[in-house]
């Protein structure tokens, strides 16, 4: 098809179009058109964050959480010797409202900011365009591949990143596992399975057991990307810290989902106008620590890791200093760290060079 035709054409159009020529295509594949199409992929094109957004972040929910783990990663810098370069790299970094409150901590600690190489894994020009407005006086580069990673040891940071990528799903038949696909019926999207079942072993073992009906979710993306980012820290050293919703697995479960103006809504209706996202396995993501040499710590709650951090005390603190906002401040730290709300569901995965103890957690 001609370009300016496809520029012309929704991205729903584009899919069907795709699945008529081709047949059915796998949910990852339809959730890598749906988010990062070229130009009209949901996180190509707008920004999604906020009250007028579709989803609401840590960030931007309090200052709390970025100056904690600003914190985090100045008693990283020191542990590691206070290295005079070393490279901070944040994935996803959303409005940039989370580097911009880590920095104003760190900077508080003598030499952080004179040795930073500060990094931002960004291909959305929207969202490039707020992060720029915030951080361009710390000399900040924008990447669009993990070759770009500078030198010197090597600081992550992920928060809600890995959810974003895209899952394979499969799903337990009378006859095994077969891949779910996503095709159409009476011209409508719709899912379905592919015909041929998997080889049983590809599968962990306790999965394969599973019940009829099951649904099994795999990220091939995370695990190549962790696996890059791993390879990079176990060679310069330094740390890795993600945060996002999740379990430890692997574990049975369908978890794909997709929301509208802070709503659930269908996602198969309206590729590219809706986020879509899944569950992190923080098991896998343990698994390919292990396998580079590093030392992958105890996943733990947000909440934990929040109330290790200090992040009681903080509030007490803007409290004090602020007596009038003291209501919307408990609110805000109520949002970060209660069991009901983001302090159960979202986990928090460490993974550091040999002889790091990162603050906040416990020990294997």
């Amino acid at each position: 098809m001609p370009a300016e035709l496809a520029s012309e054409r929704s991205l729903a159009d584009l899919i069907d179009m795709q699945i008529r020529a081709n047949g059915p295509i796998s949910v990852a594949a339809y959730m890598a058109l749906c988010l990062t199409h070229p130009s009209k992929g949901y996180y190509k094109k707008s920004d999604p964050l906020g009250v007028k957004g579709d989803f609401t972040t840590a960030p931007e929910i309090s200052q709390m959480f970025g100056e904690l783990i600003g914190f985090f990663f100045v008693n990283i810098w020191q542990q590691l010797g206070e290295p005079d370069r070393f490279t901070l790299l944040e994935l996803g970094p959303g409005r940039g409202t989370l580097m911009a409150d880590m920095l104003r901590v760190a900077s508080r600690a003598p030499g952080f900011l004179d040795a930073l190489d500060l990094r931002l894994f960004e291909t959305n020009p929207i969202l490039i365009g707020e992060q720029k407005a915030r951080l361009r006086p710390f000399g900040t580069q924008w990447i669009s591949s993990l070759n770009e990673l500078g030198s010197g040891p090597l600081l992550i940071v992920a928060n809600e990143f890995f959810d974003a990528l895209p899952v394979r799903q499969f799903v337990k038949a009378e006859d095994g596992w077969h891949e779910r696909m996503v095709g159409l019926k009476d011209d409508r999207r719709a899912f379905g399975l592919s015909p041929t079942p998997l080889p049983e072993n590809i599968l962990p073992g306790t999965i394969r057991g599973a019940s009829v009906g099951s649904v099994y979710e795999v990220s091939p993306a995370a695990t190549q990307i962790l696996t890059v980012l791993n390879r990079a820290v176990a060679e310069r050293r330094g740390a890795i810290l993600a945060i996002d919703y999740g379990y430890v697995g692997p574990q049975a479960g369908e978890t794909l989902q997709a929301v509208s103006q802070h709503a659930y809504a269908d996602p198969l209706e309206s590729p590219g106008e809706v986020d879509l996202s899944a569950h992190v396995d923080f098991g896998a993501l343990r698994s390919t620590a292990f396998e580079t040499g590093l030392i992958a710590h105890p996943v733990t709650s947000q909440g934990t890791f929040l109330r290790a951090l200090g992040i009681a005390e903080r509030a007490h603190v803007l409290r004090s200093a602020n007596p009038q906002a003291a209501s919307e401040i408990d609110s805000s730290l109520n949002r970060l760290i209660g069991d009901d709300e983001m302090g159960k569901l979202f986990k928090v995965y460490c993974a550091t060079s040999p002889g790091l103890s990162p603050a906040g957690f416990g020990r294997d």
